[in-house]
């Protein structure tokens, strides 16, 4: 491989989510590659960062902002854009304002998605914080207009999904080309949730209004001999808690192992978020563990009808109701779930990730 210095930018560490653990494992994949962000909060997310050098902004020394990322929205598109990076590449990880750093050599933005907060502020910020979804509705064209700009600053597109491919070709007219992310929970070790017993179905989500944890509970009142077990951040799920019917189980943040046993120990995963890759589908399959998910966005890249899941159209009680049936009864190869989620490899990843970095490198030198 061609010696090339090489760093990362994703916009925050202060939680425990796919785009995070992408991003660590961007970082295995680009050795000695330092990680530039907005703000980090070692205890609110993975410890392989603790491993690495991670270099935030200077607003990091204030916990109000490491607290609440969103404090910090309307600051980052300035104190993003004044910052420069001297690398022969710079891997932006981004969506949101990552991709407006600055670097001396060539740029790759690796899109998780558009940014939301700038685009559809309603939906980004659905029933909180109104007076910063005031100001960003507000501020929406200039932002908009840096936006596009910062995008126009790049070498090479990568997108995680074709949904967010076929997005980025709406909002901003760039070919990205698509590569997924791949499945890093792994298999190691395994431990059973308290007071969960095996056989049933399970749901993977932090609590935002697009998650659509809402419907799914309600789905459940008619599934009286099904069980819903939620896993998220419990804090945000108190008031679903409390009304929700006695066959769902919220039990918040757990561990890898914990997960790992979820997985295992379900008779489905239920996926009705709108996201815009959905990784929780390949974790399930790589457990044999088929998904029940919503028709559209990330999904129709993770789940195949039929063969690795069942869709709903609409995240609808009724719908999701239907299809939680419908996948109990369904016969699984559960040989095929497992090799479905075999492509969806770390090693693939890595080596694509790579190939895409040595190329722009080569560029920088102009080889």
């Amino acid at each position: 491989m061609t010696p090339r210095r090489v760093a990362i930018a994703h916009d925050h560490l202060v939680q425990r989510g796919g785009a995070e653990r992408l991003v660590a494992t961007m970082a295995g994949a680009l050795p000695g590659a330092p990680v530039f962000t907005s703000v980090y909060d070692p205890e609110a997310t993975y410890e392989a960062f603790e491993k690495l050098d991670v270099r935030p902004l200077a607003l990091n020394r204030f916990r109000f902002f490491r607290n609440d990322h969103r404090r910090a929205l309307l600051t980052l598109p300035v104190t993003f854009s004044r910052l420069e990076v001297e690398a022969d590449v710079l891997l932006c990880s981004s969506a949101g304002w990552a991709h407006s750093v600055r670097t001396t050599g060539r740029k790759l933005v690796y899109w998780h998605a558009p940014n939301r907060w700038i685009h559809s502020p309603k939906t980004a910020l659905a029933g909180q914080l109104p007076l910063l979804r005031f100001a960003l509705e507000a501020g929406r064209r200039p932002l908009q207009r840096w936006d596009r700009s910062a995008v126009r600053s790049a070498d090479l597109h990568l997108a995680n999904s074709t949904s967010v491919q076929q997005r980025l070709r709406q909002l901003y007219g760039i070919d990205a080309e698509v590569l997924h992310p791949p499945f890093m929970l792994g298999h190691g070790d395994e431990a059973a949730l308290d007071g969960v017993e095996p056989d049933f179905v399970l749901l993977v989500s932090r609590r935002r209004a697009y998650k659509n944890v809402e419907a799914a509970v309600e789905a459940f009142r008619s599934l009286p001999d099904e069980r819903l077990v939620v896993i998220g951040d419990r804090t945000r799920g108190a008031g679903a808690a409390a009304t929700a019917p006695a066959n769902v189980t919220f039990v918040g943040e757990v561990s890898d192992a914990q997960l790992r046993w979820a997985y295992r120990q379900a008779r489905a995963l239920l996926a009705p978020a709108i996201e815009d890759f959905g990784l929780t589908p390949v974790e399930a399959a790589a457990f044999a563990t088929p998904t029940v998910a919503l028709h559209g966005g990330g999904y129709l890249d993770t789940v195949v009808n039929d063969h690795t899941g069942l869709f709903f159209e609409r995240a609808e009680p009724a719908l999701i109701a239907q299809a939680v049936r419908d996948v109990a009864t369904h016969s699984w190869d559960r040989a095929a779930l497992v090799e479905h989620a075999d492509r969806f490899s770390v090693t693939r990843f890595a080596c694509e990730l790579n190939g895409y970095v040595d190329r722009l490198a080569r560029s920088t030198w102009g080889g």
